[in-house]
């Protein structure tokens, strides 16, 4: 379970992550609301917790933009404003939950495993994942473009769905070896390299417009062209 936390209070910071670490989810920390925006865009995470005021973007405009950008992550927002105007005004950015601090770190937990499982019910419930005229069924694990069926390897699917999650965001290749090879290793570039030309074979080759694209230096994203 991956979790990012934008905060820009080193205590605050070191206890949440610390918190959340010895109840074993894995936490990324961005500073500001910039850093924490490109984060959240090039990252699949469970949840995003997110306090409101941060520099470089407060954190309802980074809600706003985020959900302006079609990103559907839960974000629980942190914050010292706790009026029932305040938390409105945090709904309407796109917040799924909002928590007053100062705040018990057991009740910040229970919203934490609250929106992470109603995130997993949605993801279950979405079986079938679709970009352009690709279809990739979750349950029967088929694949379709333009009703064509196409033979995927259990990797390749597992790749495929990676792309599909992440659809229109630039993935580095060091994202789909931690992501789908489970490993921190650049030796695995190679590996990556093979993999996503054996996709375009399948998912590209013999169809009118290419949907797996390099973005040259930084990774491959999945985008119609």
């Amino acid at each position: 379970m991956k979790i990012l936390l934008i905060e820009d209070e080193p205590k605050t910071v070191q206890s949440l992550k610390q918190g959340l670490e010895e109840n074993l989810y894995t936490v990324d920390v961005a500073y500001d609301g910039l850093m924490g925006k490109q984060l959240a865009t090039r990252t699949a995470y469970q949840l995003i917790i997110s306090d409101i005021i941060i520099p470089g973007m407060n954190g309802l405009e980074l809600c706003k933009s985020l959900r302006a950008e079609g990103i559907q992550t839960p974000i629980l927002m942190l914050t010292a404003l706790s009026t029932t105007d305040d938390k409105l005004v945090g709904f309407e950015a796109g917040a799924d939950d909002y928590l007053a601090k100062p705040f018990d770190f057991k009740e910040f937990l229970a919203r934490v495993k609250a929106l992470i499982k109603r995130s997993n019910q949605t993801l279950i419930e979405a079986q079938v994942l679709k970009f352009a005229d690709l279809e990739l069924d979750l349950t029967s694990k088929i694949v379709t473009r333009s009703g064509q069926k196409i033979n995927l390897t259990a990797k390749e699917f597992q790749l495929m769905e990676y792309f599909l999650r992440n659809q229109e965001k630039v993935i580095s290749k060091a994202e789909i070896a931690e992501n789908i090879w489970e490993v921190e290793d650049e030796g695995s570039s190679n590996l990556i390299e093979v993999y996503v030309n054996y996709l375009r074979k399948k998912v590209d080759k013999g169809f009118p417009s290419k949907l797996i694209h390099t973005q040259f230096g930084m990774g491959y994203i999945l985008r119609q062209e």
